[in-house]
């Protein structure tokens, strides 16, 4: 039977998210990471690995300690793969088991594609090229040299481990490649072009991620308090904190995973992604409310449904007083935090994590504040912005929000699996 054609001749369909596997500064299941936030506790510290770099200014990050991959996986098998792509493929393989999925013949169907982001790929790979580059010698360039250090290895590496033959989109769009990552595979799903999707992004934490920032003053510069930074939204903010990690969601069509009884963790209903079309790293408010926008009337919800947003809110001066105002003239005065507040901006995985903490936390009903929000920069929009604690909000959609360098916005809405 192909499902392809019987999925796509009967009409759009519905979007489920049925697995979920983690690998973040704050833990890996939700246990873990559920006890970091009801704790307030922010995975951000000093690197003292950075201090060899005497003219990089911050020291700021959030790694996740002692990361390695289980004894399964064998040295022929991790040959390919950077830490990127070794946490990417480690969440996968933990998605597709809660899925109850791993090992199953639709992943190697065709019928089941990836749709998985990473701003770049492993930085050490890269180290081996430079040489070439600045000492002339190839003596360190291996066979695997390019495939660690391409900016689509995580995307790649989970489609070679497992075996996928369906489609492969590779999201390397900075901020939004894991939010694109999880738009584009509902879509595939809804047009009937899979049945399911392998979705999400990963993101290994570099020194030369941290210069970036710092070279454009983006970076924050608390090194002596690290607790204290990032601050979303605050007047005293002064910029970000990078993190790293991997959060792979498995999306399949309602009627498939109802066919074969799976749980049901959420459902996908909207989704926007546009450009700004404008200054490379200078976000636009308007076509931050577009996207908005663009999400809303995909998901056919009304305002008055959305109970939580899920900011973007790097802790940057454009970036959060744009993102509040273009938030609120689309679905008003809504509770609102940054989760970067504790994990620090993970590029290509902030933005399936915050959607997978969002999901939890929903079903939940609650949600955490944002980190050291103490004053609200009177520049920003009378937003419901959670703050000091935890708090008890039911609802049943909510709306989340990435937006990249080179102007690229994303949006995406999601249903509880209560009303699915």
């Amino acid at each position: 039977m192909n499902t392809q054609i019987n999925a796509s001749s009967n009409g759009p369909q519905r979007v489920v998210i049925t697995g979920a596997g983690n690998i973040s500064p704050l833990g890996e299941s939700w246990d873990e990471v559920r006890e970091q936030y009801l704790s307030l506790k922010s995975s951000i510290r000093y690197m003292h690995e950075w201090d060899q770099y005497p003219d990089l200014r911050t020291r700021l990050g959030a790694p996740i300690e002692d990361f390695s991959l289980p004894s399964h996986y064998r040295a022929k098998q991790k040959r390919s793969m950077g830490r990127v792509a070794q946490m990417a493929v480690l969440a996968t393989e933990r998605a597709l088991e809660q899925a109850g999925l791993l090992n199953d013949p639709l992943v190697t169907s065709g019928d089941m594609g990836v749709s998985y982001g990473s701003a770049t790929g492993s930085s050490a790979a890269g180290m081996e090229f430079f040489k070439l580059l600045a000492g002339q010698s190839i003596e360190d360039v291996t066979t695997t040299t390019y495939i660690r250090m391409m900016s689509h290895t995580a995307a790649v590496n989970i489609g070679v481990y497992f075996g996928t033959q369906g489609r492969m989109y590779t999201t390397s769009s900075a901020c939004t490649a894991g939010s694109q990552g999880v738009g584009y595979a509902y879509e595939a799903i809804r047009a009937g072009q899979q049945v399911a999707m392998i979705a999400g992004g990963a993101e290994e934490l570099c020194v030369t991620q941290a210069a970036v920032f710092d070279t454009i003053f983006a970076a924050s510069l608390k090194n002596d308090a690290p607790e204290t930074a990032p601050s979303p939204f605050d007047q005293n903010r002064d910029g970000l904190v990078l993190g790293e990690g991997a959060t792979t969601l498995i999306l399949e069509s309602y009627e498939h995973a109802k066919s074969r009884g799976a749980t049901i963790l959420a459902e996908v209903i909207g989704y926007g992604t546009n450009t700004d079309g404008g200054h490379i790293v200078r976000p636009r408010q308007a076509t931050m409310q577009r996207v908005m926008e663009l999400a809303m009337k995909d998901s056919g919800v009304s305002t008055d449904e959305i109970g939580y947003v899920s900011a973007h809110a790097t802790a940057t001066e454009h970036g959060d007083i744009f993102e509040s105002h273009a938030t609120f003239d689309v679905v008003g005065k809504k509770p609102i935090n940054s989760l970067k507040s504790y994990t620090g901006h993970g590029l290509g995985a902030c933005g399936a994590f915050e959607l997978w903490s969002a999901i939890n936390m929903m079903d939940e009903g609650w949600f955490a504040p944002t980190l050291n929000l103490n004053n609200v920069d009177e520049r920003c929009a009378d937003l419901d912005y959670i703050t000091k604690e935890p708090r008890e909000i039911n609802t049943d959609v909510f709306m989340t929000n990435n937006f990249a360098f080179g102007g690229i916005n994303t949006s995406l809405i999601v249903r509880s699996a209560r009303t699915v």
